[in-house]
């Protein structure tokens, strides 16, 4: 049986490191160009989840991705600007899932600030228990 060395906080792993945070808000939408009768044409409300996934090859700190405190601002962002709000007044685009998961992913990616080698892999929204939206980028 072979043992692992002790991860370096400053080495590089062979493997990928993952880690999500999970925020929640509140919020309305009416999503236009919907066929006669639709439900989602008419004003209604969501319990959003927002999950933010982050990825590195490294730990920084004691062992850290990134300190689960420093995606704080992001809770900010949301509690200010998107809970118990009409998402249709908040974001430039259509507010569907999504456009809300790209439109947080964009938020994430230009005000994180994440360590070197650490990046913004997935942007998930949920807008029932069963249902939700991701937004990725691919990295090559």
């Amino acid at each position: 049986m072979s043992q692992l060395a002790p991860a370096s906080s400053a080495s590089v792993e062979p493997g990928t490191y993952r880690i999500c945070k999970t925020y929640t808000f509140e919020g309305a939408h009416q999503l236009g160009g919907l066929s006669e009768g639709h439900k989602c044409g008419r004003l209604h409300g969501h319990g959003y989840t927002v999950e933010v996934m982050l990825a590195s090859r490294r730990l920084t700190g004691p062992g850290f991705v990134v300190d689960f405190a420093e995606l704080d601002l992001l809770k900010r962002h949301l509690d200010s600007g998107f809970d118990h709000r009409l998402l249709n007044d908040v974001v430039d685009v259509e507010p569907t899932s999504e456009n809300l998961a790209r439109a947080l992913f964009d938020w994430c990616a230009a005000h994180l600030d994440l360590p070197d080698g650490t990046f913004i892999e997935a942007v998930r929204v949920r807008e029932t228990a069963t249902s939700w939206a991701e937004y990725r980028q691919d990295i090559h």
